[in-house]
């Protein structure tokens, strides 16, 4: 089979791709034909960080060829899709069965690509966030895979006030149609009239400016990979509070909650409430490419590999 793999950190132009043979599944582990594969930013920031290679896994979508021992639940011929921690830039991925979810009749291997993961991370950051009737919502990032379904979801679970932060004001009019209200970059001086809560997928130094955005008794809900730091002062300030959200966390502790956000996310797709965005496709071999999308920041949606 064809996989994706990188001997040196750097850039897109690292990813190689390579002949290995299928692995075989192991003791509660599902081996999937892979139909679809999203592109993230954290595992992009890998290839550039990370001291020694990786594999790179993370979300995919497809059909179970082979279940190993002890799975239940699931058969081959069945759709699923699911969070792969070893190589999943492949053609045959392997993934666990406890990180794995049935893909519904109607919707596509890149529906759910592009819907799954990423909602779960939006859908739970804004829960974090704890929003209560009338409270306004800002998104960073609101073009990007988890950011443009946060900003559906702000407004289907009621914010009056929908506002997205993004670093290029060429993709306002994309974020527009998803139902922004305002829409500010990251450069401007100041993010407008202040909102309740903040949902922040950049960190850096953009935190600061973030927290500044926030009216009193606000709150941010920090869920990015970039890192950065809050002044406690700056909290001090009207209130405000930073709440950290990470998914693997709920998703290992908190296994109901997690199969209940699954659940609503198919929900409102099913309904046509939710609408996940497919970007751009590129071919397996053209994983640098999709890669190098990230990096530029230029995608509005998802950015899929299709093996």
């Amino acid at each position: 089979m064809r996989r994706i793999r990188y001997e040196h950190r750097g850039g897109p132009e690292n990813l190689f791709q390579e002949e290995v043979p299928v692995p075989e599944p192991g003791a509660g582990e599902l081996l999937v034909r892979t139909e679809a594969i999203g592109v993230t930013l954290p595992v992009v920031r890998k290839v550039r960080e990370s001291a020694q290679p990786i594999p790179l896994g993370g979300e995919l979508a497809g059909k179970v060829v082979r279940v190993g021992d002890g799975v239940s639940g699931y058969a081959p011929g069945d759709r699923v899709t699911g969070l792969c921690f070893g190589h999943g830039y492949a053609q045959y991925a392997l993934l666990h069965a406890t990180m794995a979810s049935p893909i519904p009749a109607g919707a596509t291997a890149k529906d759910a690509v592009a819907l799954v993961r990423s909602g779960v991370v939006a859908l739970g950051a804004l829960e974090a966030a704890r929003p209560e009737k009338g409270e306004s919502v800002l998104v960073t990032a609101a073009a990007s895979g988890v950011g443009h379904l946060a900003l559906q979801l702000a407004r289907l679970k009621g914010a009056p006030r929908v506002v997205a932060a993004v670093g290029d004001a060429a993709k306002e009019d994309f974020v527009r149609s998803l139902g922004a209200d305002a829409v500010v970059t990251y450069g401007q001086q100041g993010w407008g009239e202040p909102v309740d809560i903040v949902l922040d997928a950049v960190g850096g130094s953009l935190l600061t400016p973030a927290v500044k955005a926030l009216a009193p008794g606000g709150r941010l809900v920090a869920y990015s990979s970039g890192g950065g730091t809050i002044e406690a002062y700056d909290l001090l300030v009207g209130g405000k509070s930073a709440i950290g959200f990470q998914v693997a966390v709920v998703a290992r502790t908190q296994p109901q909650r997690y199969a209940g956000w699954i659940e609503e996310l198919w929900r409102l797709f099913g309904k046509g409430a939710l609408r996940p965005t497919v970007h751009r496709e590129f071919a397996l071999a053209d994983a640098s490419r999709a890669h190098a999308v990230i990096e530029a920041r230029a995608n509005r949606g998802k950015v899929v590999l299709v093996p």
